[in-house]
């Protein structure tokens, strides 16, 4: 891994800063190569502009280039054996395969967390889905926070989530609704909260999670890396790609899934009736059209 990294930076005389961020690279390649370019500038302890420059000297074009160029390394083959995207020429077709090749890659990167490959220490990510499932499915009521763009994966998470548990509450709007929501929950029984927080990570719902610690519920996150600005007492890392104007979240909703069907495998007899009755309910009440 350490190797792959000196020869793309060959022999290029290095400026401190420059070696500054080198090393971090070299001690941290793993997570570093899930890290944006301000991540990256916070963690090695220099301006973002350097970041760039750092990536513009070794002969890339920007530090999206350079990090798409350190992911084989950490995840081996895996990344490479993706197609090229199409050099016809045309840009906005190259542009979009683009997009969805990162998100090719941000699944590999999730899979390979799950089963690492030979050589590769696993860790864990897999036996906290188990767990953290298991602890869901006894959760009663279920609260499930996310707010902004995370309220999309939560609710896609609630809406499959609530044919399998008996109550399911969605929180995705803010204030003191949110803050109601909690209480309720709390006092209903619950004992842990599920989040899912991308970024950009809002401050409230930071703030939700600091206090929902206080109410005395445990909390699980799922998010873009594993070292996290905010508290959690589980925390499950999906990566997301990067767009001027969007960030695709596929790893992360993905994540949300694997976790539904953990659920779902803890309590087995329970999923099988609720999902018949849904069946019943379904065919009874012609919610969809027929085949």
């Amino acid at each position: 891994m350490a190797d792959g990294l000196e020869q793309l930076i060959g022999d290029r005389r290095l400026s401190p800063v420059q070696r500054r961020i080198a090393l971090y690279l070299g001690e941290n390649l793993p997570d570093a190569i899930f890290l944006s370019s301000v991540e990256l500038a916070e963690r090695a302890g220099v301006s973002q502009p350097s970041v760039t420059r750092f990536a513009i000297a070794l002969g890339f074009a920007g530090y999206p280039e350079f990090r798409h160029a350190l992911r084989p390394l950490v995840l081996g083959e895996a990344v490479g054996d993706l197609p090229p995207s199409p050099a016809d020429g045309n840009g906005a077709a190259r542009s979009l395969i683009e997009m969805i090749d990162r998100e090719m890659r941000n699944l590999t990167a999730l899979r390979e967390r799950l089963a690492p490959p030979p050589g590769r220490p696993a860790d864990g990510l897999s036996g906290r889905i188990r767990g953290l499932g298991t602890a869901l499915a006894a959760c009663e009521p279920l609260p499930v926070l996310g707010l902004r763009v995370s309220s999309g994966p939560v609710m896609t998470f609630t809406y499959y989530a609530r044919r399998i548990h008996p109550d399911v509450r969605p929180l995705v709007h803010g204030g003191s609704e949110l803050t109601d929501g909690l209480h309720a929950a709390r006092r209903a029984g619950s004992e842990w909260l599920l989040a899912i927080v991308l970024p950009r990570y809002p401050v409230e719902a930071v703030q939700a999670l600091e206090y929902a610690a206080k109410l005395g519920l445990r909390t699980a996150v799922i998010t873009d890396r594993a070292e996290v600005p905010f508290p959690a007492d589980v925390v499950l890392p999906a990566p997301m790609g990067e767009r001027p104007v969007c960030g695709a979240h596929a790893a992360p909703l993905t994540l949300a899934m694997l976790l539904l069907e953990a659920m779902a495998e803890a309590a087995p007899l329970r999923t099988r009736a609720r999902l018949e009755e849904d069946e019943r309910m379904s065919g009874q009440t012609g919610v969809f059209l027929r085949p």
